[in-house]
């Protein structure tokens, strides 16, 4: 048994003291949203990672439950002014909605019709976006009036404070993910999705496993879109129901290790800081190079690291755990 002053303790507890203290530590207000959005893609990355990476079921169109969350509460918070706190779980409820009968009709298949129905579903809702604009303002989108600093609205006057509910919505996935990893679901999804005729074979009821995992993933997925929609106060079908975010989503868990619990969390820093950077140095000069950005850390991931760069990072945080001293002399 370790004890209480060994680094195993205290370095992820001087990690979470530093992430605490980081919006004061940023230059300006854009470095601070760069983080809040790796923070958002830690959610997403890890809500993924739940279905594709534990259920082995690759979604393509992980989308539709992010902008299904986005467009449910931004709809009722502008026509009935209810709190974004409240329409974060209406909009995380209904993602979760949507995705049963994707569950209950892909489930009892094998092969790629989960991906092939996740993608029709992300497009079909972005279509409907588009047709119904009497509702959804079509292409025009959405818009969150703000009303100045309204914590109750889940407004602020600075981004700070976004980081910290992004950070604990973060947190929270992580934890999550090593619940259900410990838990007799995540038992039953590694093992679907190393062989599902063996599992099966056992006993396990591997269609309802999938939805399980499927509907906990499509939930934290629309609550993720619900704060998005809050903090970039604007959203239109292309932003929340699109291809590319849907790639995205599954490409931070897949260079971050699928199947892991903090995976997802080195692929989020990892994909945004080379999304970021592009921005930044290219400024928007070549339309569609965040795509090839997508493309090329897929390859060389899928080149180099098949795995992800979990392995890689967990041998260096062994190594670093090793070289640092006990806290106050105490002894494994």
């Amino acid at each position: 048994m370790k004890a209480a002053g060994s680094p195993e303790y205290y370095l992820p507890a001087g990690i979470l003291l530093f992430l605490i203290v980081l919006p004061f530590l940023l230059p300006n207000p854009f470095y601070v949203h760069i983080v809040v959005m790796m923070a958002v893609f830690v959610v997403l990355g890890g809500a993924w990672n739940l279905i594709g990476g534990y259920g082995g079921q690759l979604s393509l169109g992980h989308a539709a439950f992010f902008g299904t969350g986005a467009y449910v509460s931004t709809l009722l918070v502008n026509a009935y002014g209810i709190s974004p706190w409240i329409t974060m779980w209406l909009g995380g409820l209904a993602a979760l909605l949507l995705s049963l009968p994707v569950g209950i009709i892909c489930f009892r298949l094998q092969g790629p019709y989960f991906a092939i129905a996740t993608i029709g579903l992300a497009e079909t809702l972005r279509l409907l976006v588009l047709h119904f604009r009497d509702i959804t303002s079509g292409a025009q989108g959405l818009t969150v009036p703000f009303r100045g600093d309204a914590p109750w609205l889940l407004q602020f006057g600075s981004k700070i404070p976004y980081y910290y509910i992004a950070l604990i919505m973060a947190v929270g996935v992580v934890l999550i993910t090593r619940r259900m990893e410990r838990a007799r679901l995540g038992h039953y999804l590694v093992a679907i999705g190393q062989n599902q005729d063996a599992a099966e074979a056992l006993g396990i009821n591997s269609a309802r496993a999938k939805a399980r995992a499927l509907a906990l993933s499509a939930f934290v997925t629309g609550v993720a879109g619900v704060f998005y929609a809050q903090y970039t106060y604007v959203i239109h079908p292309d932003s929340v129901f699109g291809l590319g975010l849907s790639i995205q989503i599954a490409l931070v868990a897949i260079v971050g290790g699928v199947g892991t619990t903090m995976g997802p969390v080195l692929g989020a820093v990892i994909m945004e800081f080379f999304i970021q950077s592009t921005q930044i140095i290219f400024a928007g000069q070549y339309p569609g190079l965040e795509l090839m950005v997508y493309g090329g850390l897929l390859v060389a991931v899928i080149l180099w690291r098949p795995r992800g760069v979990i392995p890689w990072f967990a041998r260096l945080y062994q190594g670093l755990v090793a070289r640092l001293p006990a806290a106050g002399g105490a002894r494994a």
